[in-house]
């Protein structure tokens, strides 16, 4: 198992296995794109992004099965435009490849749908949706507003093309309403090597483990590349999922790799989201935290659900010993580079405002929850103030990690907030080998940590304490006089502009 901390270790890693792949390469991201620049020497000596490794790699005559997810192309038009024109990108390098190149290429869209009588009760909205594509496709020039047309295929039955070129909605229309996506990130490789995590394939992901970039641009994830029975597993996941989430069949019992699977709902006059089929990735989070008895630590991008956060508390308070370090993004990314602030983003942070709560009173002190900003001053004009941390740029986090004691691990897809651990299609790995786990974790701690950080940090008894104390004397310095990255996540910030939305379901955000 070799544990890769951002995209400037996780891409190259990719890079080479894709060169070394020799029969077949089976995968599944939500985003990839083939514009993305190429990291390694390896790759670079044959060009100079992923297109060109596709190419290299079809010309070998290695297989290539890949499904990259499609989205909802109302609600998320841009969204479901990059995987259309990923799909060119692949179509263009098959073709300069040759007619033997063995690419299959499927654009997927979780297959569940929000039931007709809601969609009516949302159709406000939806057109609301609608309208601003339309607007947005009529301020481009018309040879630009074509190429973006080809790109939204799932788009051209909701709007009605006129005759000037430019569009507008077809009113009389209820679209469909995709709440689930496949979101999971993995790869199998000749059928002996697995890499999975938090990570997909574009520019904007790639990040170092300095976190020096521009604080939009920062990104820190992980992701694992392991041998073992868990790459028999995953190979069988990726050849079935599509299945499971259609309901043509069953999930296939696994050991090691965790998943979580939905497919529509049937039978219910008014639904918003699918029927989870398995919660793999759920009760090993609450399984594995029954059975510590020292120390959690947890890196994810939300942390919203609050039926887990009721959980952890109960053990919380049944374990007097046990201790907690969660480190969270300190705003989530719409809401600190894009403003976002309507009521999914709102509703987001009231939940994730509520679940720390509860996560507070069952661990008291024996809980720290951290975050993480660049060691610079902040601009403090402009946006409403949430890309800052204690006056510095956030790193933003998306990661997602949980490692129990030094006993057990989980690197996932899955984010833990209902979303992920109940309606997408997500895929993760539980570790058990002691010295990968203790390696894992020291990695991951070590990377927030000033060098040099005394071994009471890493320590499962002393760690919380060490890393409150280390997060509050960050604070009261500068940003530039800072030790490592760690600062308090702010739960009031949180918690004053979240907002309940009555009648929405958690697992929607």
């Amino acid at each position: 198992m070799r544990a890769l901390v951002t995209a400037a270790e996780a891409y190259p890693t990719l890079e080479r296995a894709f060169l070394t792949a020799e029969t077949e390469i089976w995968a599944s991201f939500r985003i990839f794109d083939l514009s993305t620049k190429l990291r390694s020497l390896e790759a670079r000596a044959i060009g100079d992004s992923w297109f060109e490794l596709m190419v290299h790699t079809l010309q070998r005559g290695v297989a290539v099965h890949m499904v990259i997810t499609d989205f909802d192309p109302v609600a998320w038009a841009e969204g479901h435009r990059s995987t259309w024109r990923s799909m060119r990108q692949f179509a263009a390098a098959a073709d300069l490849a040759g007619p033997d190149a063995r690419l299959r290429i499927t654009p997927a869209m979780h297959p569940a749908r929000t039931s007709f009588l809601l969609r009516l009760a949302f159709w406000p909205m939806i057109m609301k949706k609608l309208v601003g594509t339309t607007k947005t496709l009529n301020a481009m020039s018309p040879d630009r507003r074509e190429t973006a047309l080809r790109e939204l295929p799932g788009l051209r039955q909701w709007i009605i093309l006129r005759d000037d070129g430019k569009v507008r909605p077809r009113y009389g229309s209820v679209p469909p309403l995709c709440p689930a996506t496949h979101h999971q990130k993995l790869a199998v490789f000749d059928r002996q090597h697995l890499y999975i995590g938090g990570l997909d394939l574009n520019e904007r992901r790639y990040d170092t483990p300095r976190h020096d970039r521009d604080s939009a641009s920062t990104w820190h994830d992980v992701q694992i590349m392991i041998d073992g029975p868990v790459v028999a597993e995953a190979q069988a996941h990726l050849e079935s999922f599509l299945d499971v989430t259609a309901g043509r069949a069953e999930p296939v019992a696994q050991k090691r790799l965790l998943r979580t699977i939905s497919k529509p709902r049937t039978g219910v006059a008014a639904s918003i989201g699918p029927k989870t089929v398995c919660h793999e990735i759920l009760s090993a989070h609450e399984m594995l935290a029954r059975r510590s008895s020292d120390l959690i630590y947890i890196e994810t991008q939300f942390f919203r659900d609050r039926k887990l956060a009721r959980t952890l508390a109960d053990i919380g308070r049944s374990k007097p010993k046990l201790q907690i370090i969660l480190i969270l993004p300190g705003a989530p990314e719409d809401v600190a580079f894009d403003g976002n602030s309507g009521h999914d983003a709102r509703f987001g942070e009231f939940l994730q405002g509520q679940a720390l709560r509860i996560l507070q009173r069952g661990f008291g002190k024996r809980l720290f929850i951290g975050a993480a900003a660049q060691a610079k001053e902040g601009n403090q004009t402009g946006g409403n103030g949430r890309h800052l941390l204690a006056d510095a740029p956030i790193i933003y986090i998306h990661a997602k990690v949980a490692v129990f004691d030094d006993t057990a691990a989980i690197v996932s897809s899955a984010n833990l907030n209902g979303r992920s651990l109940k309606w997408d299609t997500e895929a993760g790995v539980i570790l058990d080998a002691a010295p990968d786990v203790v390696a894992l974790r020291r990695k991951l701690m070590a990377h927030w940590l000033p060098d040099g950080a005394g071994p009471a940090f890493f320590d499962r008894t002393a760690a919380v304490a060490r890393w409150r104390g280390l997060a509050l004397s960050n604070a009261q310095r500068r940003p530039s006089d800072r030790q490592g990255f760690v600062l308090p996540y702010d739960i009031k910030a949180s918690e004053s502009f979240g907002q309940a939305v009555p009648f929405v379901p958690e697992e929607l955000v």
